[in-house]
């Protein structure tokens, strides 16, 4: 053993005890490594920062962008909604539509915001129905981790492993060919949540996180939660040509109009209605005022009436909200009235309620002066207040929950759904290499407008690509020192004359261990080709034990700190350690055990 493969292996297990003990964070310490790597010779500096340039980091980072194409267009959390409608009615048939949903939704975007999108969803849930968010979430996120099994784009480690055998000249998966192992550890695994798992949680008071004021809550402490309605406006109508300011609707009806559609538009074609927006015949018009106002427009200005559906007030809902301000000292709003300050001109948003010391100003607020401590309910688009918030004009003092889970660009959904499912048909025919698919769809997720380019440049998660791109390089090290090859040759030798399926069960073990401590990026791009290595030390087909990293990498179910996924949930959830030692410990076990029944049937050895 020379000097240099004692460094490189010294500084492997300084590594993992740093990760696992967690005294500095990841992203920092494969910096270090990287750091360490060059000063010491072991290979060059330009090696030591080659893993940035690697194609499995520039396909992560893409997928990032493409996931957050799908989130930001809100068509992940339709999905959200529709599990809301579909099993909302009880904990078992909840879990019978979550499981699989957010397993699919996680083979297609990351895990985390698949979690994280639905645990208000949850929540949610939870205060309608009464049962126990905590023996839910839990399911919940260890059916997401279980979703990354299911495609080549699920997760990390599928990506690192394919492209390990790629890099080594060898067949290496498709798209789908984690579908038949993943599925069945999709099935098993949902049996054991739904039948045993749930209930070796204890019921627990969940901390929501997400309580808070929703649009409902607002509107009933203004006196404005009834005040909603849809106005049709005839070609004959005298407001047809006018725009709302020159036809008085707040001064002479106490009316606020905040959005049109268009004859024949959808609900996905709402325009926002500002000071200088003119009536068309055919529009509808989506008010606030006091029925007897709004009858009185109706009447006098032959248009006819009619109170929104629960589902068509959830779709506008989707657009358009309000949010709760409060005039400051020295504010611009001070001592002017809404009229003389031209408000609806000036921020693009309508006042639909004023609130004065805890008192609901019922009428003329349009023409009181506002008062240092006032808070106004103003409504608009979600963009629009989002912008709004901050400025400097007053300071938002309510945010609704609709607010923070409406999505940024909900007009472009069907732009995202057809790019994810272009993107996936591509990648499974093999039309273009994954590398140039994958960027291709991050390029139109922005180009269509599901994302803009800061929006993206956000979404790449920094820690992650690091890890990644830190850790190559230390696997690096490792195959030019001779480290892994001795590694490799002393398995060989203790473990060679075993059958393929215990090796396999060794590698298997041994990946699920570490990816319950250290990252499963990171176990992974060092176990992929220590593992190729001794499959093809044995003569063996490489794609089984490959197969079984990759699987093995998302069974990290036994801590909080395996995943971010786990540790998403510790907090709404209030679970303790052991609760994932319970609960994940045979789940791990039932994962390998089906892996291990398959493998040689799908890839024989």
């Amino acid at each position: 053993m020379t000097g240099e493969i004692i460094f490189v292996l010294a500084l492997l297990a300084i590594t993992i005890v740093v990760f696992i003990t967690d005294l500095v964070r990841m992203d920092l310490v494969a910096i270090g490594v990287m750091i360490v790597l060059a000063l010491s010779g072991v290979i060059t500096p330009a090696q030591a920062v080659a893993g940035f340039g690697e194609p499995v980091v520039v396909m992560i980072a893409g997928l990032f962008i493409v996931g957050e194409g799908l989130a930001s267009t809100g068509v992940a959390a339709s999905v959200g909604r529709w599990i809301l409608r579909v099993g909302g009615r009880s904990e078992t048939q909840l879990l019978l539509v979550i499981l699989p949903v957010v397993a699919i939704l996680s083979a297609f975007m990351s895990s985390t915001g698949a979690v994280a999108l639905l645990i208000p969803v949850v929540l949610s849930m939870a205060r309608a129905s009464g049962f126990n968010a905590s023996r839910i979430l839990m399911p919940l996120a260890f059916a997401a981790l279980i979703g990354g099994m299911l495609t080549l784009i699920g997760t990390p480690p599928n990506i690192i492993v394919t492209d390990a055998l790629h890099s080594a000249g060898l067949d290496s998966f498709g798209f789908f060919a984690f579908t038949p192992l993943g599925v069945a550890v999709l099935v098993v695994g949902s049996l054991y949540l739904i039948l045993v798992a749930r209930h070796l949680l204890p019921k627990k008071e969940t901390h929501d996180v997400q309580a808070g004021f929703s649009l409902h809550s607002l509107f009933e402490r203004y006196a404005v939660e009834d005040q909603l309605f849809r106005l049709l406006v005839p070609d004959d109508s005298p407001l047809v040509g006018k725009t709302v300011i020159e036809a008085g609707l707040r001064s002479e009806y106490e009316t606020t109009v905040f959005a049109s559609r268009h004859r024949g538009g959808s609900l996905s074609t709402l325009d926002a209605v500002l000071a200088n927006t003119r009536v068309r015949g055919g529009d509808t018009l989506y008010v606030y005022g006091r029925r007897a106002d709004v009858e009185r427009l109706g009447s006098e200005q032959s248009i006819a009436l009619s109170a929104l559906s629960h589902e068509e007030h959830r779709r506008v809902q989707k657009f358009f909200g309000a949010m709760e301000v409060l005039v400051t000292p020295q504010s611009p709003l001070e001592g002017r009235t809404l009229k003389e300050l031209r408000f609806r001109e000036r921020f693009q948003a309508s006042v639909v309620g004023v609130r004065r010391q805890n008192e609901t100003l019922q009428t003329a607020y349009q023409t009181t002066p506002l008062a240092v401590g006032d808070t106004l309910l103003i409504s608009a688009s979600w963009d629009r207040l989002r912008s709004l918030d901050g400025g400097h004009s007053f300071v938002a003092l309510t945010r609704p929950l609709e607010m923070q889970e409406a999505p940024l660009h909900a007009e472009k959904a069907r732009h995202a759904t057809i790019i994810i499912l272009s993107m996936i048909l591509v990648m499974t025919t093999g039309w273009l290499d994954n590398l140039t698919t994958i960027l291709v769809a991050a390029i139109l997720m922005i180009a269509s407008g599901c994302l803009n380019i800061t929006e993206a440049y956000r979404s790449l998660n920094g820690r992650s690509l690091v890890l990644i791109a830190g850790m190559i390089p230390l696997a690096l090290a490792m195959q030019t020192t001779g480290a892994a090859e001795l590694i490799v040759q002393e398995t060989l030798t203790r473990f060679g004359d075993l059958p393929p399926v215990w090796i396999c069960a060794g590698v298997f073990v041994v990946t699920s261990l570490l990816s319950q401590f250290i990252s499963n990026t990171a176990t992974t791009v060092l176990m992929a080709p220590i593992t190729l290595a001794i499959a093809q030390g044995l003569g063996l087909n490489p794609m089984p034990f490959m197969m079984a990293i990759a699987i093995a990498a998302s069974t990290a179910f036994a801590t909080p700190i395996a995943s971010p996924v786990n540790t998403l949930i510790v907090t709404p959830g209030n679970y303790r350690f052991i609760d994932f030692v319970k609960v994940g410990v045979p789940l791990q076990l039932l994962a390998m055990s089906v892996t291990l029944m398959m493998l040689p049937r799908l890839f024989p050895f």
